[in-house]
């Protein structure tokens, strides 16, 4: 692990990455580890990425941390350990963990209602299908969705970015216009849900309305919360909801790619989920909780080690090892499981489950997946990645630039990269 100092106010000064080890004293084979370096080189070279990062660590020892490709398409400056990216959905395991701080505070219970802490959500309904005029078919939930079900995509949000009806509905109120996240939660009150609460698994919003929730139960801004209570501790230094003009030019640039041209175009076009802010020198209105974090691999990868430590790094303790063998745990019915989920390329069975916002694998060989049983994961919109993987006491982040929709990217999922670090593991006893 990295060595711990003590500044003179006393507060945790943190080393900037894991202190490194040959692969081969990590159980790794160096040369089978090489495939992953040609797979990455491999994805730039061919224009399907133009550059990423990939922190690979075993027993919080560093195994491998490079760079690939180009962080500015335009001056030709590379990607450096330090590039500061935009982590988009990866933001959610983060805000799952700041949440279960509370939940061991005893601020909430996993089947408390929603609406204990949101009011607005007191009268919410389902989307039910259409009457014979064509006006929406609205029913009240079988229950009010709990804060398990919001924190398992299971209570109904959805993001209004479908052709679901109820999404419709809810992309006309502009939810990710709100000012703040108050005003986000009274605009989703207005619009149905989109399924029955914990009937099946929908990505949504749910995240944006835990930021919400911590903001009340904190008693303190969403972001500030996040600094005081995770990334400071943890000396995650170029973490947060913006960055500051001092560090801007670590920002990649974020890029999607020209179908006409097979060429990568800088977006520089806002959006209000995936993009909200070009240059975000400065906090934002609406702290996206879902998808609104920037951060670094090094920065990214001592959360992911405080996760796979039980809670605690360096000596800083964050949440307990309960609290996180619960967010590791599935938490979706096995109807919900056997629903499937209607977004690729994101699946669900009874082999790969869903916890506390992250998913979990459940049965890794049925799968076809070599991680470790128990593997907690989840990626991002720019085709970051992150996972956890207590078993082998493995953790692996993945960060890049690139937006784009399935299957118009090559890491549309992180399944390839694990494939590849897993069959470089032929020692998984040392």
């Amino acid at each position: 692990m990295t060595a711990l100092c003590v500044s003179l106010l006393g507060q945790p000064v943190f080393a900037d990455s894991f202190a490194p080890v040959g692969p081969e004293q990590a159980g790794f084979d160096s040369v089978r580890l090489q495939r992953l370096d040609r797979f990455l080189d491999a994805a730039v070279a061919e224009g399907r990425m133009p550059g990423f990062a990939i922190l690979l660590a075993r027993h919080g020892q560093l195994v491998s941390l490079k760079t690939f490709g180009k962080k500015n398409i335009a001056t030709g400056e590379p990607v450096a350990t330090d590039t500061i990216f935009r982590i988009a959905s990866m933001s959610k395991v983060v805000t799952g963990a700041a949440l279960m701080i509370l939940f061991e505070e005893n601020k909430f219970d996993l089947d408390h209602p929603v609406s204990k802490f949101i009011p607005e959500f007191a009268n919410l309904k389902v989307y039910a299908g259409t009457d014979a005029a064509g006006k929406p078919i609205l029913v009240d939930p079988v229950h009010p969705p709990t804060m398990r079900e919001l924190m398992s995509h299971s209570a109904g949000f959805g993001y209004g970015t479908t052709d679901h009806p109820a999404d419709k509905l809810l992309a006309a109120e502009k939810p990710f216009s709100a000012p703040n996240l108050q005003e986000l939660v009274r605009r989703f009150s207005r619009a149905p849900l989109t399924d029955q609460p914990g009937t099946t698994w929908r990505y949504g919003a749910q995240v944006d309305i835990s930021g919400h929730i911590i903001e009340k139960l904190s008693g303190m801004r969403f972001g500030d919360f996040l600094q005081q209570r995770l990334f400071g501790p943890l000396g995650m230094n170029d973490s947060g909801f913006y960055v500051p003009p001092a560090k801007l030019s670590r920002l990649a640039p974020a890029y999607s790619g020209d179908r006409a041209t097979g060429k990568f175009v800088e977006v520089k076009t806002p959006n209000a989920i995936a993009l909200p802010n070009i240059a975000p020198t400065s906090p934002p209105a609406l702290e996206s909780g879902g998808g609104g974090l920037f951060s670094t691999v090094t920065d990214y990868a001592r959360f992911a080690q405080m996760l796979n430590n039980g809670g605690e790094l360096d000596g800083v303790r964050i949440l307990s090892p309960a609290t996180i063998e619960m967010m590791g745990t599935n938490m979706l019915p096995a109807k919900a499981l056997e629903a499937g989920i209607p977004r690729p390329p994101v699946h669900f069975d009874n082999n790969i489950g869903f916890g506390l916002d992250v998913q979990v694998m459940l049965n890794p060989r049925a799968a076809g997946s070599l991680v470790g049983k128990g593997t907690m994961s989840w990626h991002g919109a720019y085709a970051g990645w992150v996972w956890v993987d207590r078993a082998n006491d493995i953790i692996c982040v993945g960060m890049a630039q690139r937006l784009g929709a399935y299957p118009d990217y090559v890491f549309d999922d992180i399944e390839q990269v694990q494939k590849l670090v897993y069959q470089a593991l032929v020692h998984p006893e040392r």
